[in-house]
């Protein structure tokens, strides 16, 4: 399968995966405000960090704070992966960077719809994104071109009938 028939799969999952969590159910409510993000000073960064952020070193002064803090916090994430974890990371960049800017800006926004989700709903999306990773590639393609190729109403009644066999799961 092509990269933008996969990519165009998993938006499609994704998207079933949010219409299941979202309809009739309450949205977290905002985090309350907090103070603002405090600089990090270069001189404080260890210096395996300094080496890994020196390509921000001349500028890491004009950066904004939470840019910063973000980078600190990617930084010490990536100290603590294994061999096998920072390649899969680098693979994912390399994805990442390959997409168009509408579908980076598509999955930015459904990662936004995600992150707004109680905890409840977050796992029920990634245990159904665990389900569909657990078809064959025969029984994925078929979903898929059920999904592609059915209307709106089709759509919401395959979503309806989902949401019943939960129901029917969650009660006993």
């Amino acid at each position: 399968m092509s990269n933008p028939t996969r990519r165009a799969a998993l938006a499609a999952l994704f998207a079933l995966g949010l219409n299941l969590a979202l309809p009739g159910r309450a949205r977290a409510q905002a985090e309350p405000a907090t103070s603002p993000p405090a600089a990090v000073a270069w001189s404080s960064l260890s210096a395996e960090e300094q080496k890994l952020l020196n390509r921000f070193s001349e500028r890491w002064e004009t950066l904004p704070p939470e840019h910063q803090q973000r980078l600190v916090r990617g930084t010490r994430r990536w100290m603590n992966m294994t061999p096998e974890q920072r390649e899969r990371a680098r693979a994912r960049h390399e994805h990442w960077k390959s997409l168009t800017p509408e579908q980076r800006e598509h999955a930015r926004k459904s990662w936004r719809r995600y992150k707004e989700l109680p905890p409840d709903q977050q796992s029920r999306v990634r245990e159904g994104y665990q389900r569909f990773k657990k078809l064959t590639p025969e029984q994925r393609q078929r979903l898929r071109e059920r999904w592609q190729n059915a209307t709106p109403e089709e759509r919401e009644r395959m979503l309806e009938r989902r949401r019943a066999r939960q129901e029917r799961r969650n009660q006993q």
